[in-house]
């Protein structure tokens, strides 16, 4: 008995807690059989008809209406209700085996309307707990060791991969928005199904419409020195905030929305544009004032209105405070040197024009 214990503790620490999966990692989501869910759990419809409507039900006739999943439900029903002997409850191997093409070969929209929909009352969480019919697929007359559970189960390749997918799926991420690695529920809720058929199957432990907690049909009694592994192992199932959001999230028809990560851009600042100068240093000889400064300038003169920083009116400013030589093009600035012309001699000559010009 010592022997064998230790040999099964050798066994247990050289395998590793987390597994890698072989199955290509799941992309894709849910979003279409998210948005069939709310419409069939009753989601944003009269909330007074959706708490009376039996969503479980609901999903059960849903199948029926399908040929396939109304076939292969038949069939796994049939299979795991027949009695073999009064002490042998049914074939569990023929069982487990047809509920495993069930979840296999029909669409997730009729097989996950099943599992997960939502409830509001202890009836059709009992249905829901019922569906894998777990008399026989899940319970046993004692609970074994979860850790002994695990070793049966990796000692078949097929059960032991789809652990390894259940783990890396659904084990609980605290760097992500739903607790599930990547945002993705339907790897979790896929990873999940996949399990139900083999030795580590999962089901609900009772029919509260309330809480949500699932397991496989083990114990950590008897752990000895291991228990502190065993119990970590059991909460991925029993306390997985992950799975726990997966399901309600499927349920409820209420699928999360991850904007894609992108890169990262900063504010732009729009160019400085520098204010007009108010005097007219960047005027050369040859620019034109003549008619159109004077134009403007007297409509503002005459209009009383208020001088802003526009180009326009920073030329009318500069006609007021610079010389025009009758004749040239040329601007002078003020006290520029006794040669230029003064402001009196301009408007002399200005005024002798307008004169002329009236008679």
């Amino acid at each position: 008995m010592i022997l064998a214990n230790a040999f099964c503790l050798f066994f247990f620490l050289g395998e590793e807690f987390y597994e890698a999966s072989p199955y290509e990692p799941v992309t894709s989501r849910l979003s279409d059989i998210f948005r069939l869910a709310s419409i069939f759990s009753g989601t944003g419809a009269d909330p007074v008809v959706s708490a009376k409507s039996n969503h479980c039900l609901d999903a059960a006739k849903a199948c029926n209406l399908n040929d396939n999943c109304k076939k292969l439900r038949s069939s796994y029903i049939s299979i795991c209700n027949r009695e073999i002997s009064p002490t042998e409850r049914c074939n569990r191997r023929k069982c487990h085996k047809a509920l495993r093409q069930f979840f296999d070969r029909v669409p997730s929209e009729y097989t996950y309307r099943m599992l997960f929909c939502s409830c509001q009352d202890q009836a059709c969480a009992e249905r829901r707990r019922q569906t894998i019919l777990p008399s026989c697929s899940y319970e046993d007359k004692e609970k074994p060791n979860c850790l002994d559970l695990r070793g049966v189960c990796r000692t078949d390749h097929l059960c032991r991969s789809r652990l390894a997918d259940f783990h890396a799926n659904c084990r609980a991420s605290y760097q992500t928005v739903t607790s599930c690695p990547a945002d993705n529920y339907q790897a979790c809720l896929g990873s999940y199904a996949g399990m139900i058929g083999f030795d580590m199957t999962p089901n609900y432990v009772d029919s509260s419409p309330t809480g949500i907690v699932v397991s496989p049909w083990c114990s950590c009694r008897g752990s000895g020195n291991m228990e502190e592994e065993c119990e970590k192992f059991l909460r991925d199932f029993t306390e997985n905030p992950c799975l726990r959001n997966a399901i309600q999230a499927f349920g409820n028809g209420t699928d999360v929305n991850v904007s894609p990560k992108g890169p990262s851009f900063q504010a732009t600042q729009a160019p400085r544009v520098e204010k007009t100068p108010s005097l007219p240093d960047d005027l050369s000889d040859s620019t034109s004032l003549g008619t159109s400064v004077i134009t403007t300038c007297t409509s503002v003169q005459e209009q009383g209105l208020k001088a802003n920083n526009s180009k326009e009116l920073s030329m009318c400013f500069t006609e007021l405070t610079t010389n025009i030589i009758p004749g040239s093009n040329k601007v002078i600035k003020p006290n520029s040197g006794p040669s230029r012309a003064r402001p009196s001699a301009a408007l002399t000559v200005l005024s002798v024009l307008m004169l002329k010009l009236a008679l």
